[in-house]
């Protein structure tokens, strides 16, 4: 089995898998703003079952393994409280180290009057030790300047850049899924499949499971299939996990269309781009 979809709260899937078992787990929680598929909580309500699920994420989480958490803002009247920062905490008494607080910087959302529009939200990146999987090669991007070359010393004339090109950095410039992203389902807050192929190719191998504890429409399910690992979440809304098995059945007959990683932003000046690709995946019963 290279796949399993839950229909139900995530907990009651998490209590069926095994300690250690999932090399990654990656999701995007509910933000606590009341939309369709959550109630809104008191705020210590709120990080108490976010903590809950964190909790049970740990446990399954393999020893090498890598919890990525991508959360926005909380806004209350106006007032905003960073995700990242209320949630830290529970991680850190957990015993797990961050390695990156990694940036997602997109250019289009809701437009506020009273403060600065809101561009970026944050993937908090954790492992539970120092000895964990990390490949960059398969994410790098194209260098700035290919053709440099040393100018003195002993490695004159040779590149002074790396030719697979360079770290991508921890500020992420992807475009979120808005009305006319090719991705595009009935979620509001969708997951951006490139956004998630990233972390799946650097922090795991081909063969490992990659869990999502609030799967949504199965971007996370996608991203991992679509690189030769193995896919497991829950979602709690049946909607979604309808339309996540219709994406993942478009994938298996080769007609889901994703935006490519390496595609850049879109610039007027010079529209040419790489335009969106069909993916096919397998997966084993």
């Amino acid at each position: 089995m290279s796949l399993k979809l839950f229909e139900g709260d995530c907990l009651d899937l998490l209590s069926q898998i095994p300690d250690n078992f999932v090399k990654l787990v990656v999701t995007s929680p509910p933000y606590n703003l009341n939309k369709d598929y959550e109630n809104k909580l008191d705020m210590n309500e709120y990080i108490s079952q976010q903590e809950a699920v964190i909790k049970e994420c740990v446990r399954i989480l393999a020893d090498d393994g890598s919890i990525c958490w991508q959360v926005g803002n909380y806004v209350d009247n106006g007032k905003i409280v960073p995700l990242d920062i209320a949630l830290y905490n529970i991680f850190d008494s957990l015993g797990l180290s961050l390695r990156n607080r990694i940036v997602w910087h997109f250019g289009h959302g809701l437009h506020a009057s009273k403060r600065f529009s809101g561009r970026y939200e944050v993937i908090m990146w954790f492992t539970k030790n120092d000895e964990y999987i990390f490949n960059l090669d398969p994410v790098r991007v194209p260098q700035k300047y290919p053709s440099k070359k040393h100018f003195k010393g002993p490695k004159r004339g040779k590149l002074s850049c790396n030719p697979k090109g360079k770290n991508p950095s921890d500020v992420w410039d992807i475009p979120n899924v808005k009305s006319n992203h090719v991705e595009k389902t009935a979620h509001p807050c969708q997951f951006p499949v490139e956004l998630v192929e990233r972390l799946v190719l650097s922090l795991t191998n081909e063969g490992d499971w990659v869990f999502d504890p609030f799967m949504g429409v199965g971007s996370t399910a996608l991203a991992a299939l679509i690189h030769g690992r193995k896919a497991m979440g829950a979602e709690i809304m049946p909607e979604y996990i309808k339309i996540a098995k219709e994406r993942i059945l478009l994938a298996q007959l080769g007609k889901l269309r994703i935006r490519p990683m390496n595609r850049g932003i879109f610039d007027p000046k010079n529209p040419k781009n790489i335009p969106p690709k069909f993916v096919k995946i397998e997966v084993e019963e």
